[in-house]
């Protein structure tokens, strides 16, 4: 996609508005993942939002593994920035644990009769993955730290 891109600018930039997108995707997670701790109670009137969270955690997981990791080790490696890479390397299996936890909670309340037979383990399934997923946005914002910002100076 950004490979085709004629100066630094132009490829970096497209790079800085992936990453606000999917940090876009971050809020929306964070703001429904709120609403439906705040619930607290559920009933299987509530499954159609809960499916909606799963749908959004897998969306916010799969675009970091397949859109914005990759671009933020191009970009490194374009910059020869072989810490970046490394730090890449030592955060991504680190992440790869925040994956499981997310994927293993889809696969829990993703249909409406797994949804309905977990609802009164929702309360806890919600802490937990709200632990693991503010562990996982440490390790992506220190990779945007690292990774991107420290090349947009560059790329002007």
């Amino acid at each position: 996609m950004l490979e085709g891109c004629k100066t630094a600018q132009e490829r970096w930039g497209g790079v800085h508005i992936i990453i606000d997108r999917w940090l876009g995707q971050r809020r929306q997670l964070l703001e429904m993942g709120i609403y439906l701790r705040e619930r607290g109670e559920f009933t299987p009137t509530d499954t159609p939002k809960i499916q909606s969270f799963c749908e959004q955690l897998v969306d916010y997981v799969s675009a970091g593994h397949f859109t914005v990791y990759e671009q933020l080790a191009l970009e490194a490696k374009e910059f020869h920035d072989d810490g970046a890479v490394v730090l890449l390397r030592e955060l991504l299996p680190l992440i790869d644990s925040t994956t499981e936890v997310a994927i293993e909670f889809n696969d829990k309340y993703d249909t409406k009769e797994h949804c309905n037979a977990q609802l009164e383990a929702l309360p806890f399934s919600l802490q937990a993955l709200a632990v693991v997923m503010a562990e996982r946005f440490q390790y992506e914002d220190q990779l945007i730290k690292e990774l991107h910002e420290a090349h947009s100076e560059k790329s002007v």
